[in-house]
């Protein structure tokens, strides 16, 4: 039997505003699957109901199929877990035709894109047209080495920045698909490449992605992943996701932010929207939990209701900061 305490929590708690707006898109949850750990979208549906949160942002997509790093692609580690997937996927055209009809209608999706030069970007944005208007919006990941740059990562220059997200809003034109540009946190100059990517067309952000890390089997003396090192996720990055969405909320306090790194509670999440961010990407803890997103949305409602917040939205930037 629930104690009265619970059930007056859980009344609060369906009484709470959670929708979200991120531009012209508004979610019914501030919480988002994070791309990468929901596969191409409909492998998850079975063991967890994706129509309960904000949206489900598919595994990143390039123009032509892609396969992948060598394995071992994942590690886990104190606090979290490196990988070395490698963007593996089936190509924008064969998601759009395979993997998004299997997709239920009540549940929001965002496709993340990406590519190896500015051409390969557009291409993979003009193939994804075909998918308009069962997609709400396009996450462009630049957190991609950059072959024109001598494998620069385009997400470590605002000049490369802006110009995959230009080309990007070029092919999308007209659409009415907002555009997220996702950045690296491997780099001090986040600030300014999130303006970059706003000047060029970007309605939001995604921030962050993983950090750069490596272990090393100290018996074989080699890697533990297969390509050396890999992207580091999980709790032990929430503090450097909330320090850059909130030096960039600051910065840009009217541009909406998918705050993401290291959320694996309904706190978590609370916390990323203190820090500046509209809306909250879920990703390692769906590798331990499948149902954590859904979980998650739940604790963050009952939260607002025990504090007498009415509306998820007004959490945004609350962070006070030392003057």
């Amino acid at each position: 039997m629930k104690s009265a305490s619970w059930i007056a929590a859980t009344r609060r708690a369906r009484r709470v505003d959670t929708s979200v707006r991120l531009g012209p898109l508004t979610l019914k949850s501030p919480i988002i699957a994070a791309s990468g750990t929901f596969g191409q979208g409909a492998e998850v549906m079975g063991i967890t109901d994706a129509s309960k949160i904000g949206a489900v942002t598919v595994k990143s997509l390039s123009a032509e199929p892609w396969a992948g790093n060598p394995p071992v692609r994942v590690h886990p580690v104190t606090a979290g877990m490196l990988n070395a997937v490698g963007l593996q996927n089936p190509g924008v055209s064969a998601w759009v035709s395979q993997a998004l009809p299997r997709i239920p209608d009540d549940v929001t999706v965002i496709a993340s894109l990406w590519g190896r030069t500015v051409d390969q970007y557009a291409k993979a944005a003009r193939l994804l047209l075909a998918a308009v208007p069962r997609i709400a919006a396009v996450e462009v990941n630049v957190s991609c080495p950059n072959l024109e740059e001598a494998n620069e990562m385009f997400a470590h220059s605002a000049t490369a920045t802006h110009a995959v997200i230009s080309a990007v809003a070029t092919e999308l034109e007209g659409s009415g698909l907002p555009i997220f540009a996702k950045l690296s946190p491997n780099t001090w100059e986040v600030p300014s490449i999130a303006q970059a990517a706003c000047n060029a067309g970007a309605t939001g952000l995604t921030l962050v992605n993983t950090v750069m890390g490596l272990e090393i089997d100290i018996e074989s003396g080699t890697a533990a992943l297969g390509r050396g090192a890999g992207g580091l996720s999980g709790p032990a990055i929430k503090p450097i996701a909330a320090r850059i969405v909130a030096e960039v909320h600051r910065t840009l306090p009217d541009v909406p932010i998918i705050g993401t790194g290291g959320v694996a509670s309904g706190l978590d999440a609370v916390e990323m929207m203190m820090a500046g961010a509209s809306a909250v990407g879920v990703g390692t803890a769906s590798f331990v939990d499948p149902g954590a997103t859904v979980r998650i949305s739940r604790e963050v409602a009952r939260w607002c209701g025990a504090h007498g917040v009415s509306r998820v939205s007004s959490l945004t930037g609350t962070y006070k900061a030392p003057s």
